[in-house]
């Protein structure tokens, strides 16, 4: 297999914390196409698109579920900038801005106003696959903490000796092991028909694993002392990238109240 291009969704909105139903762009029809308005803001990758798939309204409210469609679109098209730019965690983003862009009419993907339940369904899909990479990160971060502890001496002795220092070590493996099983959660469910359940188990498993690994990654750097803040360590790196993960498809605060609505509903 060969990768010959890059094709990249744009949903995301400004102003919005993970609401998928929060779509303003429009994309009003014309004779032959439609006419794109709108932005599109951190978009993952979206300065490397050799396509981007934008999502747009082409009826209803902001809000609405129903009336969102998907659009192949050129990023070098006119009416069409994308301006890219470098994460915090190493990582390339973009916001993507729509003038008066003008697609044909075989851009629409699929049928027109019915995309929300696809977006929805890869919206959960990479959500948690996120989840397991954090895991991953944290696990990581554990194994190096407990490197240095090994090797770093202080009166003497491997600070790894101190009682103190192990116990911190140990909470930050219990919520390790505590964020790999809501990571297996999202992943059984991820694909779960029942949708109050299927959001439960996701915002479930975001909340857990974002709270794991803020609480492993300050550790860690805390262990490390001054060292761990600095580029030479993977440590830094790490945490870095737990911290854009929990900004991802909606932080803790907003999974928090999604598992309440979600709880509510049931």
């Amino acid at each position: 297999a060969s990768v010959e291009r890059i094709i990249v969704l744009a949903h995301q909105e400004p102003h919005t914390r993970g609401e998928l139903n929060h779509v303003a762009t429009r994309a009003e029809k014309t004779g032959d196409g439609y006419v794109l308005d709108g932005r599109k803001s951190v978009i993952a990758h979206g300065g490397a698109a050799d396509t981007l798939l934008i999502t747009a309204r082409t009826s209803g409210k902001t809000g609405d579920t129903d009336g969102v469609s998907v659009f192949r679109v050129d990023p070098k098209a006119a009416g069409v900038t994308v301006t890219s730019y470098g994460t915090i965690d190493g990582q390339r983003a973009a916001d993507i801005e729509l003038s008066k862009a003008k697609v044909s009419a075989a851009s629409l993907v699929g049928a027109e106003g019915k995309a929300y339940a696809a977006i929805e369904a890869a919206h959960d899909l990479a959500l948690s696959a996120i989840c397991a990479e954090a895991v991953g990160i944290m696990k990581a971060i554990n194994a190096a903490t407990l490197d240095y502890t090994k090797s770093r001496k202080q009166f003497g002795q491997p600070i790894a000796s101190f009682q103190v220092l192990q116990h911190r070590m140990a909470d930050m493996f219990l919520h390790s092991e505590q964020a790999t099983s809501m990571s297996y959660l999202a992943a059984i469910r991820c694909v779960d028909p029942d949708a109050s359940e299927r959001r439960k188990a996701l915002s479930a498993a975001k909340v857990v694993i974002g709270q794991a690994g803020r609480f492993v990654g300050q550790q860690a750097i805390q262990l490390h002392g001054g060292m761990g803040m600095t580029d030479e360590l993977m440590v830094s790196h790490h945490f870095k990238r737990l911290t854009a993960i929990d900004l991802t498809f909606g932080d803790v605060d907003f999974h928090t109240q999604q598992f309440a609505a979600a709880s509510a509903v049931a």
